[in-house]
């Protein structure tokens, strides 16, 4: 309500002060006593939170010519703004009707008609508008924005891409990390569709765009493994630490799966100590190296192992994984019961958390998304770190 109130004051001083004028410049004694009585009702409504009573008189105060054009738009996007979408539309269409706009004031009516068509769900009448603005060579930046958002929607990549390079082109803004994700929801598609071979031209042309784009090296590797050719997969996959150190987690399977293809089962330890080394390792390094001791030297090594990590880089899942290590020793039947039920409590936790967080809004997920379902932001959704963390 203190936001259509703060919204609305604007609106009806403006509308006041244009009565005002209107009525010194006519010299009608009858309409100075009938506009200010208007503008004073119209107040008198706005106090007592009678918001709708409020805005017909201030839309009727206000006649639409050069002078009032502003109040008309405004009213327009407050109506858009309460989901009057229908009275929206009528105020920019009349509005652009009127011979005597200038072009910038013709061009930002259009523009907040193709907005009103996109809030109604009519986004091939918005697209149209949009593509007008743009010609019309003013407010070029929000159009060509709005046409970005309406080729996502609608998942056109091909019209994305080409509205995000012009917007570059606009306003001097980086737009090759979007474009790459643009090439990679193509590549997804193809290969959807049994077509890999595009969609490896696909995942090509992403890194091209934004060679840091980890989302490429991580689905292309997998690509390139489920396609045969697993030495390409060792070179995408051991590229992510130099990327995003963070998703490392999200390749360490594949990884190990293509060196087994390659009979180099060896270099997957030297690569974890490696990531290992710089004391910046996420969760996933952790325990992939405690699955490998297990694996070659037994869970007792492995434990100890673990029990040394946890103290100079503490987790719940490490602490969880080190209680399942050490669950099948000869202990005591209380310190048995102790142990499940920590055992218990952790997975409990781990079960219920978010394992990824986005960057710009805050959305939480257990699953990754590499377009915030949130704030449609791409790229900015990331593996959670820290205790709790991964």
């Amino acid at each position: 309500m203190l936001e259509l109130l703060w919204l609305l004051l604007p609106v009806a001083a403006m509308s006041g002060w244009f009565a005002g004028r209107r009525s010194a410049t006519r010299g009608s004694s009858t309409n100075s006593r009938q506009l200010p009585e208007a503008y004073f009702q119209g107040l008198n409504y706005l106090l007592n939170e009678e918001r709708d009573k409020a805005l017909e008189v201030f839309t009727r105060m206000v006649e639409v010519d050069s002078d009032t054009v502003e109040t008309h738009l405004a009213l327009g996007s407050l109506f858009r703004r309460r989901g009057e979408v229908d009275r929206a539309i009528r105020i920019h269409q009349n509005l652009i009707a009127r011979p005597a706009l200038s072009r910038q004031q013709r061009t930002y009516a259009l523009l907040e008609l193709g907005e009103d068509y996109m809030r109604a769900g009519l986004l091939d009448r918005a697209e149209t508008l949009f593509e007008e603005v743009i010609e019309l060579n003013h407010h070029v930046e929000p159009a060509l924005r709005q046409l970005l958002a309406i080729y996502q929607q609608e998942k056109e990549w091909d019209q994305a891409i080409g509205a995000a390079l012009r917007l570059e082109k606009s306003v001097s803004q980086n737009m090759h990390p979007q474009v790459a994700h643009f090439y990679c929801e193509m590549a997804r598609e193809a290969r959807a569709e049994g077509d890999l071979g595009r969609a490896r031209a696909l995942y090509k042309r992403a890194l091209t765009h934004d060679p840091r784009c980890v989302r490429a090296s991580i689905e292309s590797g997998a690509l390139h493994l489920e396609m045969g050719n697993p030495r390409q997969a060792v070179r995408l996959y051991e590229q992510v630490p130099q990327q995003a150190p963070e998703f490392i987690g999200e390749v360490l399977e594949g990884l190990h799966a293509a060196l087994a293809s390659l009979n180099q089962l060896e270099r997957y330890p030297a690569f974890l100590d490696r990531l290992l080394a710089t004391s910046q390792a996420p969760a996933p390094v952790v325990l992939a190296k405690v699955d490998w001791l297990c694996a070659e030297s037994g869970a007792d090594v492995a434990a100890k192992w673990l029990a040394g990590q946890l103290h100079s880089q503490p987790s719940v899942r490490g602490l969880l994984r080190l209680v399942e290590l050490t669950e099948g020793a000869e202990r005591p039947s209380e310190d048995q019961r102790l142990e499940q039920a920590v055992e218990h409590v952790l997975s409990a936790l781990l079960a219920v958390r978010a394992q990824y967080l986005c960057g710009q809004c805050g959305f939480t997920a257990r699953t990754l998304f590499w377009q915030c379902p949130g704030c449609k932001s791409w790229g900015s959704i990331r593996p959670l770190r820290g205790v709790e963390g991964e």
